[in-house]
């Protein structure tokens, strides 16, 4: 029973995606969407025309020009299939829909391709009548075709390196003509850094290519996958992170035979740069391609690079006010139970006739009874003024020091990284936050005392001076490190649990909970540091001595007071961090998405759903169900199959409308 309504929703929110892109055709008596919107605005795909109708028949089985409703349910059935792309590529030769290939069906397919383009291939040669029989009549059944597909790149590889071959005496052909080769033929399978490095390496050993050697990189290529599986599968039992390549050899012996030890000697020609007989995971990610047939996006370095001074500047002046406002909100949100919590932290418990409050709801009363509305706001101007530049420096170092850490490749982070990213942050921010903190704290405790004197934002500051500003500092630091390290693993984490399954898009009430609730453990643990910052920043009561420093003051609290003095407002703090950082990423989040802007999204991090790290997120928001397998699909018919082609470049971005909200999709297990 539920997996039948898990289907039923599936298919709900597969109709709403057709529809979003469908239109009247057929005298407007039918819903479909037109072929190039289909494959270029749907499936996100950069092919020309001629490739247009090449994928739209995978749907588009009669050649309408549009695709109906169980068409582009068909295709999403297809697409969950682990030899999908064999089936797709099947498609898309059986044009005529007769269940059998001919020789002219498949050459049709071929000759759309650009490897075809750049080096023929020869349907009249042996291999093809072994296939299609002596004289090419024979029709080959879908059953047959997978096997014949996949060993299509492996002939023409062989074809073309017998062309060049033809005035060679010992049956080599030289390194340039070899890249040459290689790059015409595998293509998307090429990355830029063997492009441009494949040449110099190999001329370093031999002038000469043998049909081995030329074999067994077109073989690495191929196996590329497969090999990053025995590759990873190593390392993870590794410190050192580097494997030489004996044990890899021992792992692919034992895994699979399909690496050859011709294929591990090129692999290590060609990433051992040092020549220190090892490499280490990032260095084998040199060598895997990125996806042609989707439309790449640059990486975020690339398009900061991109941006100009006056762009890069507007950036820096978005993001700050997009901080300010979102910390403002915070602030003024939860100023109320800030002050309650430094009156019942600064009241001291062994006087029993100057205790003015019993607990926060007792103070919180108090204030609003004796001095109004307004003596709950005290001190929030400057707590205010302070928000932007404590917020930016804050995410700054975060981000920053999370970036460091963070592997390029795979976009992981060790948790210990996230630890000292949020410390550093942490530390950082307390070159505004203790000014701010002891103007405010004793703003928030003037009310406590009668006095003629009215007492401002600015008479503190001079009554304090430049020095005076930072005392307590280390009891800041001591507050706020712990409290970031803390705080922002917590929220990553919890905002990646609360993301949509599908798309890994968390909407604001999720955003808005996942932030709150990293704040109750952030803020209770830290609460003696608080306590003790509190009780060093705030004005030295008459008769009492002051306080000399954070550890003289951490033992006087406890001889005088007890160790619960360390808890004080402990729930004050909690009620008050939490919602406060809540509201300040939900608003800060929420204003992005009112008051985009361009020049922001190109050097910020993609986040990546799990087809593949290639995909901006956004632009496939409606590939749901099989279709988010689609990219993965595409790009196998690519580098296995040999079937790329050439680039249309007529992509365009789809703007979504606010109604378009991304659509959830739930499914079994049995079905993913």
């Amino acid at each position: 029973m539920k997996k039948q309504e898990d289907r039923v929703l599936t298919s709900s929110a597969l109709r709403k995606v057709f529809k979003k892109y469908a239109v009247q055709v057929d005298d407007e008596k039918t819903l479909g969407i037109p072929s190039s919107v289909y494959v270029r605005d749907f499936l996100r795909l950069d092919v020309g025309d001629d490739a247009v109708e090449l994928f739209s028949s995978v749907a588009d089985i009669k050649h309408k020009g549009y695709i109906t409703l169980d068409e582009f349910l068909a295709v999403e059935r297809i697409m969950r299939m682990p030899d999908a792309h064999f089936r797709l590529a099947y498609r898309m030769c059986d044009r005529k829909g007769s269940g059998t290939i001919s020789v002219e069906d498949f050459m049709n397919l071929l000759t759309a391709t650009q490897a075809y383009n750049t080096i023929k291939f020869n349907k009249n040669c042996n291999w093809m009548k072994l296939h299609f029989g002596k004289n090419l009549q024979r029709k080959m059944r879908p059953d047959e075709f997978p096997q014949f597909i996949a060993s299509v790149p492996r002939e023409h590889i062989r074809q073309a390196f017998a062309s060049l071959i033809k005035d060679s005496i010992d049956g080599s052909i030289d390194a340039a003509s070899y890249t040459q080769t290689l790059i015409k033929l595998k293509g998307p399978a090429v990355t830029s850094y063997l492009r441009d490095n494949l040449l110099g390496i190999m001329t370093a050993q031999s002038t000469r290519i043998s049909y081995s050697y030329f074999t067994a990189l077109n073989a690495l290529l191929h196996n590329i996958e497969l090999i990053k599986q025995i590759f990873s599968d190593v390392v993870d039992n590794l410190e050192e992170r580097e494997i030489t390549k004996d044990q890899f050899d021992m792992a692919a012996w034992r895994f699979s035979e399909a690496i050859t030890p011709v294929q591990t000697t090129l692999l290590w020609r060609l990433l051992d740069h040092d020549n220190t007989g090892k490499i280490s995971l990032r260095d084998f990610n040199l060598l895997i391609p990125s996806r042609s047939l989707s439309k790449q996006t640059k990486s975020k370095k690339e398009e900061t690079k991109s941006l100009t001074v006056a762009e890069q500047l507007t950036v820096q002046v978005y993001r700050f006010s997009l901080s300010a406002l979102g910390g403002g909100c915070g602030a003024a949100f939860v100023y109320p139970i800030d002050l309650v919590k430094t009156r019942l932290q600064n009241q001291v418990t062994t006087i029993a006739d100057e205790v003015l409050y019993k607990n926060s709801w007792d103070c919180f009363k108090k204030v609003l009874k004796f001095e109004g509305v307004k003596g709950l706001y005290r001190g929030l101007i400057p707590q205010l003024c302070g928000v932007a530049p404590e917020k930016a420096i804050k995410m700054t170092t975060n981000d920053a020091v999370r970036n460091y850490f963070t592997d390029y490749k795979t976009g992981e982070i060790p948790f210990s990284g996230e630890l000292i990213a949020g410390a550093m942050g942490g530390c950082a921010q307390v070159m505004f936050t203790n000014p701010i903190e002891i103007v405010k704290i004793r703003l928030q405790v003037a009310g406590e005392v009668a006095s003629t004197r009215k007492l401002s934002a600015m008479q503190v500051v001079r009554d304090l001076g430049f020095r005076g500003l930072y005392k307590g500092a280390r009891a800041c630091i001591l507050r706020d490190a712990p409290f970031s390290a803390i705080y922002f693993p917590t929220y990553a984490h919890l905002k990646t649990a609360f993301a949509d399954k599908e798309t890994g898009v968390t909407n604001l009430p999720g955003i808005l909970t996942a932030a709150t609730l990293a704040g109750v453990p952030s803020a209770s643990l830290v609460t003696p540091a608080d306590v003790i910052k509190t009780r060093l920043q705030v004005a030295p009561r008459e008769g009492v001595a002051p306080y000399t420093g954070l550890t003289n003051c951490a033992r006087r609290l406890y001889l005088e007071e007890g160790f619960s003095v360390f808890w004080k407002g402990a729930p004050a703090r909690m009620f008050r961090s939490s919602p406060q950082f809540g509201v300040t990423l939900a608003v800060y989040e929420m204003l992005q998405r009112i008051f985009p802007y361009g020049p922001a999204k190109k050097v910020e991090p993609q986040k990546v759903g799990k087809i593949g790290s290639y995909m901006p997120l956004d632009e496939y928001r409606d590939h749901i169900g099989g279709y988010r397998y689609s990219q993965r699909v595409f790009a196998n018919m690519e580098q296995k199959l040999g079937l790329w082609f050439p680039s249309g470049g007529k992509i365009k971005p789809r703007q979504m409308t606010d109604d378009e909200d991304i659509i959830v999709e739930t499914e079994t297990e049995h079905e993913r």
